[in-house]
């Protein structure tokens, strides 16, 4: 599986984003998305994740109410439409795909592929 991430760049607060994550090499319909982030000197963290039909959501609670997931099988591809961005929303944004599970879930070790990384900075 291969993803790459796109969407990322320089926002005023209360600004908004739209990330892209397009898949490919397994077929998308099959398996959940999620969305983590990195911000320099701290572990990756869990954003937003979305089951294998969209059908099911799950946000952390830094993000919620302001983010929100959603994909599209047909363009194998999965979202992240972020609002109202705040500057400690500032970091490295990565897509990943876990194969064996179906249902959204918000843990780094349970994805099985990640996307290169697109940036986000927030400014004040």
């Amino acid at each position: 599986v291969q993803l790459q991430a796109s969407g990322g760049g320089l926002v005023q607060a209360g600004g908004s984003l739209r990330l892209s994550c397009a898949a490919s090499g397994r077929t998308f319909s099959s398996y959940a998305m999620g969305w983590f982030r990195q911000a320099p000197g701290k572990e990756r963290e869990f954003v937003a994740a979305i089951s294998w039909n969209g059908g099911s959501t799950y946000y952390a609670d830094s993000v919620k109410g302001r983010f929100t997931i959603s994909r599209d099988n047909a363009k194998n591809t999965v979202y992240l439409q972020m609002n109202n961005l705040k500057p400690e929303d500032t970091a490295v944004y990565y897509c990943a795909a876990d194969l064996y599970g179906v249902a959204p879930v918000p843990y780094v070790s349970e994805y099985d592929y990640w996307g290169q990384g697109t940036q986000v900075t927030v400014s004040s």
